[in-house]
């Protein structure tokens, strides 16, 4: 576990006037150098059995004479909601055209590889769903193989691996822009080895066992999460100047400096360390600062922290892995250094800026641009729910990520990608025949799931087919679809129910995920959509039926005369409905159907008009279980958009969100800051702002028809476009006294409706 393997090949720059190219496909995760520059990171995440090749290229970073291309590839080796455990490998190649320079593997071979031992193998996990921490004890040549053609490379035997079944990359390339701080927040000096009554343990290092792999505590060379936590501050300084290009930071034995990147940002921090004595540099980081100035590295339950142990010399150093901050601690103990150039480089959808918006009510910029960090961090290679303590693919996240995605890029490279990871193994490890894992590609090794996720999966194809026009990708996921149904057979209840359900059944993060047995209604709305989805992209008028049904059951009982309720249990073989009725299970059933504004409409004005961010001041209604933003919030905005209420829209938007864009640049998990503040659904807004603000109802890409909404809107002005094959889609729109006065710019082949 956990193994750091280096690869390099020494080569002439090619002659002639084309590109010259490394392709790689690698397990677990690797970076590539020539000459000591990093050309790329990856790779891009594939399912099980299959790896997906990256190709950079590499011809303008290529000398005269001889050149290093090197990769480093770390072999975790251990299951996780972020890289699949799969034996480690690499398979990479040079190419100037047609002909190959240098490959891995067979006669000509000329990459050779060694183990690399500056990185500490026994360390701790970074997080329960994340792989290990990096602890580094490097000298001051450690890297130099990776830039110097005569330095040395100690070769060890290399394995020939059987054949890999290789796929490509699918998605766009990031293009590692360097981010420096903005401010300096503090500085001070910490006292070390404080006791600690009851020290905290990450969840990782709690869970060991047989069906979650990582070094066990007795092994560890260090524990960060156990040291960090007895270093405290001692003398804090305050400061508040801006952040200096070429600025170096003078840190004392036992000191410490905190920076501000401005906003949240993910990808790879690096630095220029020079030492005079031995020190021990933790980089700790976060997203926000504690109330007391402070940054807290164990605030989202894993360590955030980066530790170098580094002897006298000078040093570049940067993290084999993405994580996720708006501030750095940098700790200095036992000696003294300098630091400067200080960045972060970003591992971000370089495809995320090619739409825009802007509006006479900055709030709504403010807004936009968040929501498009949110997006880009968070969909490099899959739809995940947060690129730091997870990076999962996360389905029902993966939903309203994918919305975002079509606008803000104009196409659904990373959606499609998702759902080939989705088709491609012959089963899924661990989970029930027919389920879909909850987050994928991960290893389920403890055989969780969460079944109402997996309808979530169904209802998305289908808005994918309306973006893509993939009728291939549709076709060919038909056995997964009709067998994900087939599964859900041994739960319907006499009424036609999802009845006691296994696994975890998970609604949202509020209360109603607390009443979700015997028969939640909710889920079986969820159900009811998707059996309908289903019934539409492959002409099964069945299901059709089946999901009428299914709705006019949930009215019948769940529907107390003025709130849906969220469960009923099973008491003697009777089913007997509860009294838990909560805000999330009145927007599933509008959501999804079960209710519309006419068969229900007193019920219709109350969430309107009485229900939503304004609920908690006025006190109505105290009895129905608040929503959360993930997805009650979400559900919500969506019925208003409906319901033609884009005033309501712009209002609640600032509402639920502005704060959490204010603060940290991207948009939250939850409400308050217990959890992510960077996750990947919340990127939703930038769809609403464009269709309900803007006034882009919908593109059909494949028909090439736009269609414009015309609510009218407490704004001055508004401007935007959206990218689509062939061009962008253009609105602007201004007042002029009582009228509104609009350009539309469509490109050419494009039908516009009014």
């Amino acid at each position: 576990m956990n193994l750091l393997a280096g690869f390099r090949a020494i080569i002439r720059r090619p002659a002639g006037r084309g590109p010259v190219v490394i392709r790689v496909a690698a397990s677990t995760r690797y970076r590539a150098f020539v000459n000591g520059r990093l050309v790329g990171h990856g790779p891009a995440r594939g399912p099980h059995g299959f790896y997906r090749i990256d190709q950079w290229e590499v011809t303008t970073k290529l000398s005269p004479g001889h050149n290093v291309v090197a990769i480093e590839v770390a072999g975790y080796n251990v299951n996780s909601y972020d890289l699949l455990d799969q034996p480690a490998f690499v398979q990479a190649e040079v190419a100037a055209g047609d002909r190959v320079v240098a490959a891995t593997g067979g006669r000509d071979a000329r990459f050779s590889g060694r183990q690399l031992r500056q990185r500490v193998q026994k360390a701790p996990r970074y997080s329960y769903q994340r792989t290990f921490m990096e602890i580094w004890r490097p000298t001051p040549h450690s890297n130099s193989w990776r830039s110097n053609p005569t330095a040395a490379f100690a070769t060890e035997a290399l394995e020939i691996v059987e054949t890999k079944r290789l796929l490509a990359r699918g998605v766009p390339y990031p293009q590692f822009a360097s981010s420096p701080p903005t401010r300096h927040v503090a500085k001070g000096r910490v006292r070390t080895g404080v006791p600690v009554a009851q020290p905290w343990l990450d969840r990782a290092l709690k869970s060991l066992g047989p069906k979650y792999k990582g070094y066990p505590r007795e092994q560890l060379a260090v524990i960060p999460c156990l040291e960090l936590q007895a270093i405290r501050n001692r003398r804090r300084s305050s400061l508040g100047q801006p952040w200096q290009t070429g600025q170096a930071v003078a840190m004392a034995a036992d000191s410490f400096h905190i920076l501000d990147l401005g906003i949240n940002r993910s990808g790879f921090i690096g630095m220029a360390v020079t030492c005079r004595a031995k020190v021990r540099l933790y980089v700790v980081f976060d997203e926000l600062l504690t109330k007391e100035g402070d940054v807290n590295f164990a605030r989202l339950d894993c360590v955030n922290a980066v530790l170098y142990e580094l002897p006298p010399g000078q040093y570049e150093l940067e993290t084999f892995e993405p994580y996720t901050l708006r501030y750095l601690k940098l700790i200095a103990l036992d000696g003294h250094c300098e630091i400067r150039d200080v960045h972060l480089r970003q591992y971000v959808n370089p495809q995320a800026e090619r739409a825009w918006f802007a509006a006479s009510d900055d709030r709504l910029n403010r807004l936009f641009a968040a929501g498009r960090e949110t997006f880009a961090q968070n969909a490099v290679d899959l739809f995940m729910d947060c690129p730091s303590r997870e990076r999962a693919g996360w389905l029902c996240d993966s939903f309203f990520t994918a919305r975002a995605e079509a606008d803000l890029c104009g196409q659904s490279d990373v959606e499609r990608t998702f759902y080939e990871n989705y088709l491609l193994p012959a089963r899924f490890p661990n989970l029930p025949a027919g389920m879909l894992p909850m987050c994928y590609p991960a290893d389920q090794t403890n055989g969780l799931f969460i079944p109402n996720w997996a309808l979530w999966f169904v209802v998305q194809l289908e808005e994918y087919l309306a973006r893509s026009g993939d009728g291939a990708m549709i076709e060919a996921l038909r056995r997964r679809v009709l067998e994900l149904f087939e599964y859900f057979k041994k739960f319907l209840n006499s009424d036609g129910l999802l009845e006691k359900l296994d696994g975890w059944v998970f609604v949202e993060w509020s209360k109603a995920s607390d009443f979700v047995q015997d028969v939640n209604y909710p889920s079986n709305s969820l159900y009811a959509g998707a059996l309908a989805a289903a019934a539409r992209l492959y002409g099964l008028p069945d299901l059709a039926r089946q999901a009428q049904r299914v709705r006019a059951v949930i009215r019948r009982q769940s529907f107390d005369g003025e709130f849906f309720v969220d469960n009923a249990v099973r008491k003697e073989s009777r089913l007997c409905v509860t009294r838990n009725r909560s805000e999330v299970g009145q927007y599933c059933a509008f959501y999804f159907d079960v209710a519309t504004p006419q068969s229900h409409a007193k019920l219709h004005r109350r969430l309107m008009e009485d229900f939503g961010p304004g609920r908690a001041r006025s006190g109505r209604f105290a009895e129905i279980h608040p929503a959360a933003p993930f997805i009650g919030n979400v559900l919500r905005l969506e019925l208003l958009s409906r319901w033609g209420r884009a005033n309501q829209i712009l209002d609640e938007s600032m509402d639920y969100l502005l704060y959490m864009a204010d603060r940290t640049g991207t948009l939250w998990e939850m409400a308050d800051e217990n959890a992510s503040c960077n996750h990947g659904f919340a990127a939703h807004v930038c769809h609403v702002l464009l269709r309900d603000v803007l006034g882009i109802a919908q593109i059909d890409r494949v028909r090439r028809v736009v269609r414009l909404k015309h609510d009218a809107v407490k704004l001055e002005w508004c401007r935007g476009r959206v990218p689509v094959p062939g061009g962008f889609v253009e609105v602007d729109w201004h007042r002029q006294g009582r009228r509104i006065i609009r350009q539309v710019n469509v490109p050419a082949g494009y039908a516009l409706v009014e």
